[in-house]
């Protein structure tokens, strides 16, 4: 029985397995000395990123909403990054944020996001909702309302949110960066949820969060999020941990808009991360293929320039990056998802050049070397074998879901488990 060698060396053995794949026929006698092809269809490991580019092309709309707070680009240039979207993500992250979502108290954005969610599970993507709770880009109409009044329509928001989307939407961020939600102070007047942290406390705002969720849909996967990488949110994990508050995973934002964290930094930080024993989403990565921010800026939302475009240097220590970037987080046991935010340069967050797309829709190299990463050296592609005398094949690969195929049948099969396994198919004939 010859072993199928499509991975390079340097594939984490944690990621990967080595299978033997019994392969049956009519009567479930092994499908003795047959050619078979097999080959992966997704990963088991979540690489992510935001679809907010896509909300008009799922809805068949023409034009871009005029200043829609939810960025992206327009639906034009939408139906050209698709097929870009598509061979390299298996996850994707939508906007709902409350002031754009529902700007106006009881006419919630529901069907053109749900409808966003379904295009996306049509074509086999996971879909999370970012976030449930925030005070950025929060309801102005919160403002007006006493704190009770605000606790009561957060906690409505929530379980309104979790139900319609349930089944579609089944990850989540409950909850985005409560360190600095209390203490927020960078707007004119304080925002209702700033309000509410501040009177409650952070503890008591995330077990709203998540209790909340929790019970419209008990099979949802939540996440607490923040971009605070400090002691602070380690202080805060642990409070919410000792409080009896059951999380999920924890996100960690990495917008590296000022400079790579490197390798060192980077693992430092998982391994923080790492010992509440819970899984690790990089859920809110960047890195420019420009000129870097300043590293004086403390705020990132405080930089703004008329334009910052894309160079060709750049482009080329951006590619650089994002190989070395996404070794390390899926070189890591803890980490099980990254995401991305951004597929295009036009559109993106703050207008920086994060995108893996240029603004004229041809790839960056960045595209190329992150899809040379997930759909070349740790992809399984179609395969053909040669069973044995029992029916048996062997099989390395990432872990995720797999086809095997002889003639015109087919079955699928799953290597869920690292190391050694064994796996059966049957194919009717």
């Amino acid at each position: 029985m010859g072993v199928v060698a499509v991975l390079s060396t340097t594939a984490p053995g944690h990621r990967t397995a080595d299978a033997t794949l019994t392969v049956r026929g009519a009567g479930g006698r092994p499908l003795a000395d047959t050619e078979v092809v097999v080959e992966q269809t997704r990963h088991a490991f979540s690489f992510g990123n935001i679809g907010f580019d896509f909300i008009g092309l799922a809805n068949d709309e023409t034009e871009a909403l005029p200043d829609s707070p939810f960025g992206g680009a327009p639906p034009a240039s939408a139906a050209r990054l698709a097929d870009l979207f598509l061979d390299v993500f298996n996850t994707v992250t939508l906007p709902f944020y409350w002031g754009g979502f529902e700007p106006r108290r009881g006419e919630p954005d529901t069907a053109r996001l749900l409808r966003t969610a379904q295009w996306f599970a049509e074509r086999g993507v996971t879909v999370k909702g970012h976030p449930l709770v925030w005070h950025t880009v929060t309801a102005d109409w919160l403002r007006e309302l006493s704190t009770d009044e605000v606790e009561a329509a957060q906690r409505a928001r929530i379980r309104r949110e979790v139900t319609d989307f349930a089944g579609v939407v089944d990850v989540w961020d409950a909850i985005n960066e409560v360190v600095i939600m209390p203490v927020f102070d960078n707007e004119e007047h304080r925002n209702g949820i700033t309000r509410l942290c501040y009177e409650r406390g952070r503890i008591a705002t995330i077990r709203m969060a998540f209790e909340e969720a929790r019970v419209a849909n008990p099979r949802a996967t939540l996440l607490l999020n923040d971009f605070d990488l400090s002691t602070a949110y380690e202080c805060l994990i642990e409070g919410v941990l000792e409080a009896g508050i059951r999380i999920d995973a924890i996100g960690l934002q990495s917008h590296m808009h000022q400079g790579y964290w490197g390798e060192e930094k980077t693992l430092r930080i998982l391994d923080r991360f790492a010992r509440y024993g819970l899984p690790l989403h990089l859920t809110e990565s960047t890195l420019l293929s420009g000129d870097l921010m300043p590293a004086h800026i403390k705020d990132l939302n405080d930089y703004q320039v008329p334009s910052w475009p894309s160079t060709p240097e750049g482009e080329e220590r951006q590619a650089e990056e994002i190989v070395r970037h996404y070794r390390t987080l899926v070189g890591h046991p803890a980490v099980q998802a990254v995401n991305y935010w951004g597929i295009s340069d036009e559109g993106a967050w703050l207008g920086a050049p994060v995108g893996l797309v240029r603004t004229d829709g041809t790839p960056k190299p960045s595209y190329d070397a992150l899809r040379g990463l997930v759909r070349g050296e740790w992809w399984h592609g179609p395969t053909t074998l040669r069973t044995d005398a029992s029916g048996r094949v062997a099989v390395r690969g990432f872990l995720g879901d797999y086809r095997v195929s002889s003639g015109d049948a087919a079955a699928s099969f799953a290597l869920t488990t690292p190391g050694t396994v064994e796996a059966e198919v049957s194919l009717p004939r």
